[in-house]
């Protein structure tokens, strides 16, 4: 009877396992995979061609925030128009704009570091090492900073091949 149990035990175990990683599957799916397919090109820009959703990239260095820019403050960079807070930030941009610009074309970091290139959460964001990254969401930032280097290494080996995607 004991290995009746057992053997059942295990099944439901198994079982579990099965549907739990299923589950993880899919919901990589649907996070990743339509999101994905939206993106093309090496910037992330929607469909008016502003970068970062409209936030201030500026304003992570200088504020350790997002702050919404303005259309009245821009400024073009590697095909997509950036928006500013203010004046001083724009000049900021204009003066070394790879040192503002977002990694990975402004994708999510950890979604370049699965081969993938997700939306982001202008709220899910890190400065690391004067370079800013931004995530799918504050639920992905968090795993993402469990392995910071780690996802970084991944990302930069998988953008030379998803970067024109």
């Amino acid at each position: 009877m004991n290995t009746t149990r057992t053997r059942a035990g295990s099944a439901t175990a198994a079982g579990q396992t099965r549907r739990h990683l299923l589950a993880l599957a899919l919901t990589s799916l649907v996070v990743f995979t339509p999101l994905a397919a939206k993106a093309s090109g090496p910037v992330n820009i929607n469909a008016q061609g502003v970068a970062v959703q409209g936030y201030d990239p500026v304003a992570y260095f200088v504020l350790g925030k997002p702050v919404k820019g303005s259309p009245d403050f821009t400024a073009s960079w590697n095909g997509a128009t950036y928006w500013f807070a203010n004046a001083a930030h724009l000049q900021a941009f204009q003066a070394d704009p790879a040192r503002y610009e977002p990694q990975y074309g402004g994708y999510c970091a950890f979604g370049v570091a699965q081969g993938a290139k997700p939306e982001i959460d202008p709220n899910a964001f890190a400065v690391v090492d004067g370079k800013l990254y931004l995530n799918l969401s504050r639920g992905i930032q968090r795993r993402w900073q469990a392995d910071i280097a780690g996802y970084i290494q991944k990302a930069n080996q998988n953008w030379p091949t998803l970067k024109d995607q």
